[in-house]
């Protein structure tokens, strides 16, 4: 078990208040949520949140932190790059997080999973990632200039933002997003 948790992504910290605002809907549901570092700054904030990941020990990591703190963290195992899609009823889920994953065919499940006036926060590479030498090269991996608005059509886009962020020990190239459903 990592002794210090990574600190949660500087998009989600932006919108604390939203993400708290939309959780009266449903519970926030982390998307590939690795350890859970969003999943449990989110969860600390009093949101009750489903950690949704394919890897056993990373959710087990994270059960046991949710567990030792108090947290209202469900964590659910999954394999999200499947025909399965995301296992939630639709319309039940009050946000939705995603960070550093990407699987396109996915968008159309997120919108129909969120509740009216759910939020979507997004953040992961872009194709200028490739340039900084490090992390995800695979075209799969990488959105496209623009594209990461495009693959959710039927949201209200309330910010979106393309560049290189420098919030953590290396330099990243990003696309993020904060969407609503109608």
């Amino acid at each position: 078990m990592s002794a210090v948790p990574a600190p949660p992504s500087p998009w989600l910290l932006e919108w604390r208040r939203a993400l708290e605002q939309a959780a009266r809907e449903g519970p926030a549901l982390d998307l590939a949520c690795g350890r859970g570092r969003n999943a449990r700054a989110a969860a600390g904030w009093g949101v009750p949140v489903v950690g949704l990941d394919r890897n056993a020990e990373f959710l087990a990591e994270l059960r046991a932190a949710a567990g030792a703190s108090d947290l209202p963290v469900t964590c659910v195992r999954a394999d999200l790059e499947t025909t399965h899609g995301i296992p939630v009823r639709a319309g039940s889920c009050g946000a939705i997080l995603v960070f550093r994953f990407l699987f396109r065919p996915l968008a159309a499940a997120i919108q129909e999973a969120l509740a009216p006036g759910g939020l979507l926060l997004y953040e992961t590479f872009t194709t200028n990632q490739r340039m900084l030498g490090h992390g995800p090269r695979q075209e799969g991996f990488l959105l496209a200039p623009g594209e990461l608005p495009s693959l959710f059509p039927r949201l209200r886009v309330q910010a979106h933002w393309e560049g290189i962020c420098a919030a953590g020990a290396k330099p990243e190239a990003v696309a993020r997003l904060a969407a609503r459903r109608p």
